[in-house]
């Protein structure tokens, strides 16, 4: 039996699920649904918990210095996978970095400090390139012999430059500490609009700073976040965060980022079309490289004053796990960043608002959740709504954690998040093997 046409007025048009009518949604679009969805969660987790530094402005700021050098690290690890080499060095290249930036800051100020950081992380993506383009050497062996190279040669070059030298204001460095640095990189604060960077309610408040303390529903969430980010902003955080779009322009608008991106999709495709994949695998190491160095030289520099041995703390591989999180893009892997800065910078700020942000990240899970029902991702559905349920009874059960567990939060929240997300995941298809021209594969 056929249709008429008739028919088929009456029946009207056909419908869209709402997974079709989400999947028909452009990225950008994507981006700021998920963006305001998480804002209106901190917003009704805030007014219901009090926990009031969720979307306080002094937790912003801390966010942002923490961010971004887990941000440069991120993006070192994305320009090495989508050229197809896995970068397990970036933690070594940070502490090349954090020394680098430390002796420049020294002797020549902060700015020339982030330079010499990017020198000193681009030997080391230099190094990571020679062994695994040249010889082929295994990518995670090479990682890890870079991670630990590293450490042994900043000892020893602290030990040669830095022992009993004096910094321009005063202070000796050691074995495991620069001489301090010269000079500051200035900060930006808009005092009209957002009051002092250091103002009290208590204290008569004033501009954005006046309605966040006023706790007003959504609006007082929303002017803490703005000065959060107008207040005591660096000059070297604009320009980390500058380099997200940039890195993304370049990957997806140009030629050259076509070019990369099929180094470590198809190398002998791309090899057969006239590309210079080992060319190109060896610019994108040294871009990798100075990335990673930036976040060292971010630390010794903007989040510090001098150098300090052993202060990436494992960033490098907190970086790694951002990337994924990512999906191997830039806005994906800011995303990650903000996450675990987010919960390490409200447990710096007040542990007590902890068990508030638990009940945060079981929202988000719910999403997850009610999101892979819609795709018929049943897997995804099942481990992203147990895993909100722990973290509801979690908020139900338990007042205040431990300091051991507070310091593991950011860690466990970032794992599991990750976790739930790992099904959409689709890494570079060649990122991690060898490669020789003319190879056919």
């Amino acid at each position: 039996m056929s249709l008429t046409q008739a028919d088929v007025d009456l029946a009207g048009p056909p419908r869209r699920s709402a997974a079709l009518l989400w999947s028909s949604r452009s990225s950008r679009q994507r981006i700021l649904i998920g963006a305001a969805l998480t804002f209106l969660l901190l917003s009704v987790v805030r007014e219901k918990t009090g926990a009031y530094d969720l979307t306080s402005s002094g937790t912003v700021t801390a966010t942002l210095h923490l961010a971004l050098p887990i941000l440069f690290a991120g993006l070192s690890g994305l320009w090495a996978e989508r050229v197809g080499i896995v970068n397990i060095g970036i933690e070594g290249m940070m502490i090349l970095g954090t020394w680098g930036g430390g002796f420049g800051a020294w002797k020549y100020g902060p700015w020339v400090g982030l330079l010499f950081a990017m020198i000193g992380g681009m030997i080391g993506g230099m190094i990571h390139a020679l062994a695994t383009v040249r010889f082929n050497v295994d990518h995670v062996i090479s990682g890890f012999s870079i991670n630990l190279l590293a450490a042994g040669a900043v000892r020893y070059l602290s030990a040669v430059y830095f022992v009993g030298k004096k910094g321009a204001h005063g202070g000796v460095g050691s074995v495991s500490l620069s001489p301090p640095q010269r000079g500051t990189i200035p900060e930006i604060t808009l005092r009209f609009i957002t009051d002092r960077a250091n103002a009290s309610c208590l204290s008569k408040p004033s501009g954005l700073f006046w309605v966040e303390c006023r706790r007003w529903f959504v609006v007082s969430d929303a002017a803490g976040i703005v000065r959060g980010f107008l207040s005591q902003m660096s000059l070297a955080t604009i320009l980390g965060l500058g380099l997200v779009p940039i890195t993304a322009w370049i990957m997806w608008r140009t030629r050259f980022g076509l070019r990369l991106r099929s180094s470590g999709e198809a190398p002998s495709a791309a090899e057969s079309l006239g590309v210079k994949v080992l060319r190109l695998r060896y610019i994108a190491m040294a871009v990798s490289g100075a990335m990673a160095g930036l976040g060292g030289g971010y630390l010794a520099i903007v989040t510090n004053t001098q150098y300090k041995e052993g202060m990436t703390a494992n960033r490098g591989y907190i970086g790694l796990a951002t990337m994924i999180f990512g999906n191997w893009r830039p806005t994906g892997l800011l995303g990650g960043a903000a996450l675990f800065s987010y919960s390490d910078a409200l447990r710096l700020r007040n542990n007590k608002s902890i068990p508030a942000l638990l009940l945060f990240v079981g929202l988000i899970l719910l999403l997850f959740t009610v999101s892979a029902i819609m795709r018929q991702r049943w897997v995804t559905a099942y481990f992203t709504g147990g895993a909100a349920l722990l973290f509801f009874v979690l908020y139900a059960t338990v007042h205040r954690l431990s300091d051991d567990l507070t310091s593991a939060a950011p860690y466990i929240i970032t794992l599991i998040v990750l976790a739930s997300a790992s099904q959409r995941l689709r890494p570079p298809a060649f990122s991690g093997r060898p490669y020789r021209p003319g190879d056919s594969h």
